[in-house]
């Protein structure tokens, strides 16, 4: 079927080129011309009726009309040659043998129906090709995204309409530019040797990525963008199309809300100040009247844990609430804004940008499945569902599985380094300790830079399996760690990287089935170590 389809758009691309160059004689000229080669062909077989051979000007005269527009001079034409052949047929021949006079000219009415047919769906094949390619290029020029097209050697080829609104220039002045014209200057070198690397293995990359890009406009001034970068090959060349998103609106919005939130922390702080103070007075005045008010010394005591235990059940709820709002809105965003994409583009040709959008929602969606699967987690340890069930695994064929399972979440230029020291039978709960080790990498590399080291080491020691977790990230704050376990708690320099709160809180509780232990070290921008240790069930 695509050897068909390749050769009928071939077929239809040189119907285009002889077209446009017969156009250039006007069409009244080539009915003209079809019309003189039929008056001859007429002519010719009235004078030989027994020649088949001037069959073919009946029906260059109907392939001439392919060159016209109209149906109806095709229609027309085919017609004329059918009467000719009838009547021709009638004509006294010097064959005496009838049977065979009928066939041989009810050969060539075939002939002339068949090229009438064949004409008539060729122009219709062309004009239905002519009008996709017109949707197409009505959707490059009317897309309310900005699209780039460039070359393996990162030059720009194509333009839409909208790429000049964001960036301030004609398309004219950007064809045959390189595309670092339209990025800082910062990140000149840094983005040449990305390039380098995306165009040695391309892949595709939705919007939304995490990625904080700018552009820079003709006059000089900056903007934040969203990019969504995907390839394709053609002619031996490798090309890039970029859809280019202005998100200036979206980036106010954000610092404002940050701005709201250092609000509400500032005044949280200030009211537990208050809370404190006022509890230092109560103390003091139920030292006072310790003798004489021992059961009011009991119920205000009472009071103080109530309030404390409603003080951190709102500071959870608050956490939930801000960390929910933040992390459910901008998949929620991406969903929205590609179901509204998707339903702009409703012919068959637009499948493959209905595909990528789609793939924007699955991931999108894949991403709330994976907050709803921590919270769904939580849920089944508190209830008491999760048991340990342990069983015999090779420690080698597990580091492997895992480290494969964890490779594809690492940011670029991020190595993990596993090593395993001595024997590798172990028993223990599988999908408990890989839980663990896949959360612990993937902090690892979330709270990383890129181009940063991840160690994991495994050894046995005294019976026991011991493991440690390193990284070369943020690190976490001193006045954090002991709150590290918390549900819901996430470090105060952590604030604008995704995240539930419930990562280490849940590996604690995995931990402790196994009846294991978690010692974290870490220092404030300097990394982080986590060292594990659980029992061989063996010994």
């Amino acid at each position: 079927m695509t050897y068909v389809r390749y050769a009928c758009h071939t077929f239809v691309n040189l119907h285009h080129y002889i077209t446009t160059t017969m156009f250039r004689f006007g069409q009244q000229q080539i009915l003209a011309i079809a019309v003189f080669i039929l008056v001859i062909t007429t002519y010719l077989l009235v004078w030989r009726p027994d020649y088949n051979f001037f069959d073919g000007g009946l029906m260059t005269a109907i392939l001439l009309t392919m060159f016209i527009k109209k149906d109806a001079a095709t229609h027309w034409m085919g017609a004329a040659c059918t009467i000719i052949v009838i009547v021709i047929a009638c004509l006294p021949h010097r064959n005496p043998d009838y049977a065979e006079v009928f066939i041989e000219h009810f050969f060539s009415l075939i002939l002339v129906i068949s090229a009438t047919l064949l004409t008539l769906f060729v122009k219709r094949l062309y004009r239905t090709l002519e009008a996709d390619e017109n949707q197409l290029d009505a959707l490059f020029r009317n897309a309310t995204e900005g699209i780039i097209l460039t070359n393996s050697k990162g030059r720009i080829v194509l333009a839409n309409p909208e790429v000049e609104k964001l960036f301030g220039y004609a398309s004219e002045e950007l064809l045959g530019k390189d595309i670092e014209t339209l990025i800082p200057k910062r990140y000149y070198k840094s983005h040449v040797t990305q390039r380098s690397e995306y165009m040695h293995k391309p892949v595709s990359r939705p919007m939304g990525h995490g990625v904080n890009l700018f552009g820079l406009r003709k006059d000089g001034s900056e903007f934040p963008v969203e990019v969504s970068l995907s390839h394709f090959r053609q002619a031996s060349e490798d090309f890039v199309l970029a859809f280019v998103m202005d998100i200036t609106m979206r980036k106010i919005a954000e610092n404002e809300q940050l701005e709201q939130k250092k609000q509400l922390e500032t005044m949280a702080a200030e009211m537990q100040l208050l809370n404190q103070e006022l509890e230092r007075k109560v103390e003091s005045r139920t030292n006072n009247l310790h003798e004489a008010m021992k059961q009011l010394e009991l119920s205000q005591t009472e009071l103080q844990d109530a309030l404390h235990k409603e003080k951190e059940l709102g500071e959870i709820k608050s956490r939930f609430v801000s960390m929910a709002s933040h992390e459910f809105r901008t998949p929620l965003s991406a969903i929205l804004s590609s179901a509204a994409l998707i339903g702009k583009y409703t012919t068959t040709g637009d499948q493959d940008k209905r595909e990528k959008h789609v793939h924007k929602i699955k991931e999108s969606v894949k991403h709330l499945n994976e907050l709803l699967e921590d919270f769904l987690s939580l849920g089944r340890i508190e209830e008491g569902k999760i048991q340990s069930k342990p069983t015999y695994l090779d420690l080698q064929t597990f580091i492997s599985e895992t480290a494969d399972e964890v490779q594809g979440l690492l940011k670029p230029g991020q190595i993990l380094h596993k090593e395993l020291r001595g024997t590798t039978g172990f028993v223990t709960d599988k999908r408990l300790l890989k839980h663990i080790f896949v959360n612990l990498l993937t902090n690892a590399s979330k709270f990383s830079p890129a181009n940063t080291p991840i160690t994991w080491q495994v050894w046995q020691d005294d019976g026991h399996i011991k493991a440690r977790v390193s990284d070369k990230g943020m690190g976490i704050p001193e006045e954090d760690k002991p709150y590290l376990f918390s549900s819901f708690f996430r470090a105060r320099n952590v604030t604008n990287i995704q995240g539930t709160g419930l990562g280490l809180h849940i590996v604690k509780r995995y931990v402790d089935m196994l009846d294991g232990e978690i010692i974290i070290d870490s220092k404030n921008g300097e990394g982080t170590s986590i060292q594990l240790s659980f029992p061989n069930h063996t010994t």
